[in-house]
């Protein structure tokens, strides 16, 4: 099973069978009010607070025979707080990111606890500049089901502050940093013509920006809430060279090159967030979604690959392996760390929002 709740500012979702069982009319399974939630995460993307005093993020108090309070909150200055207690027993973790963050800016913030082995983690994500931090927690002070229903379905017990963009929450740990940004049936080029990136396998050879053809050390696969900075995109044809929709992930990034690219931004190539582009023609947000599961390739190099007449860039995972708490928490965190590449700083400039938008409407192919 996965995710279990899923709640932003207009809708709120609970089933303690998962979500994609209750999307397709699966009736939901009952359960006991006292059910314990061994291990699980709580996922959140917020926007920081401009306000310089601590704001309280996300929170449940509940009363009388529960005892139970969590809190998440933002610090000034770069930092986040959590608070979760149930009657004498709590925890408490401190957790500072970068006091240099704007209020533009969005922070994916994930709270994890396994009672199994006595440990909880609370991390943090700048997906703008692809940086984690994180803090491993001794002791857990594990959810109820019953906690999670009221914490979703119950805004009289719970707190959401303004700036939240969404919350799920999932019953197995979830992973931090890197991840995939394509859906599994993006065509990618390979050495014996076009395959669906999700049916790629460890050693096929796919083509890249350079002609060249290379092997694929592994394929990566993350099924999240299709909310926030992981709401699908969709890239039209015939903008970009594209020869049919696809779907990415509003972070994967398009590999963009060709005359115009050259006079207006003085460089070869450059990368495009995939959600700079939305711009009613380019680009849409594809709606209507729970769930989204996002595929991709990691390979020896941070490259450009051939998909559905473009270039995207693979996975680029920098030098995560240098950081041996980072990626035990990531997805490459199943794979020995000595079988893993390093990747360098991306070759190509990142165009912002406006630069990208400018370029998006000269691009029909």
């Amino acid at each position: 099973m996965t995710w279990i709740a899923i709640a932003d500012q207009n809708t709120r979702q609970f089933s303690a069978q998962g979500i994609s069982g209750a999307s397709r009319g699966v009736p939901d399974v009952a359960f006991e009010s006292g059910t314990l939630m061994a291990r699980g995460s709580l996922l959140l993307e917020t926007r920081v607070s401009a306000l310089e005093k601590p704001q309280l993020v996300l929170g449940l108090e509940r009363g009388f025979e529960h005892g139970m309070r969590l809190a998440l909150m933002a610090l000034p200055g770069g930092g986040i707080s959590l608070v979760h207690a149930r009657g004498s027993e709590m925890l408490h973790g401190v957790l500072n990111h970068d006091s240099s963050a704007l209020r533009t800016d969005i922070l994916r913030i994930t709270y994890s606890w396994d009672t199994d082995h006595n440990w909880a983690r609370l991390a943090v994500e700048r997906p703008d500049i692809a940086r984690s931090f994180q803090v491993i927690l001794r002791g857990t002070v594990p959810l109820l089901l019953s906690d999670v229903r009221e914490l979703t379905l119950n805004p009289a017990a719970s707190q959401m502050s303004p700036d939240v963009l969404f919350f799920a929450i999932s019953d197995r740990i979830e992973p931090v940093g890197p991840m995939p940004g394509m859906t599994s049936t993006t065509p990618v080029a390979t050495q014996h013509g076009l395959k669906a990136i999700g049916e790629l396998q460890r050693g096929e050879l796919v083509e890249t920006l350079n002609g060249d053809a290379v092997p694929v050390l592994q394929v990566l696969r993350r099924t999240v809430p299709a909310r926030g900075l992981f709401e699908p995109v969709r890239l039209r044809q015939p903008y970009f060279g594209l020869e049919r929709d696809i779907v990415v992930a509003p972070g994967q990034r398009l590999v963009i090159g060709g005359s115009r690219v050259e006079y207006l931004f003085n460089s070869e190539h450059v990368l495009v967030p995939a959600r700079h582009l939305i711009n009613g023609s380019a680009a849409l947000r594809e709606r209507n979604h729970q769930l989204v599961t996002y595929t991709q390739v990691l390979l020896p190099d941070h490259e450009a690959i051939h998909a559905a007449g473009t270039f995207m860039e693979s996975l680029n995972i920098g030098r995560i392996r240098r950081n041996t708490e980072i990626l035990r928490s990531s997805l490459l965190g199943q794979f020995p760390r000595q079988h893993l590449p390093e990747h360098s700083i991306p070759a190509h400039p990142v165009l912002g929002s406006f630069e990208a938008l400018i370029l998006a409407e000269q691009r029909a192919a």
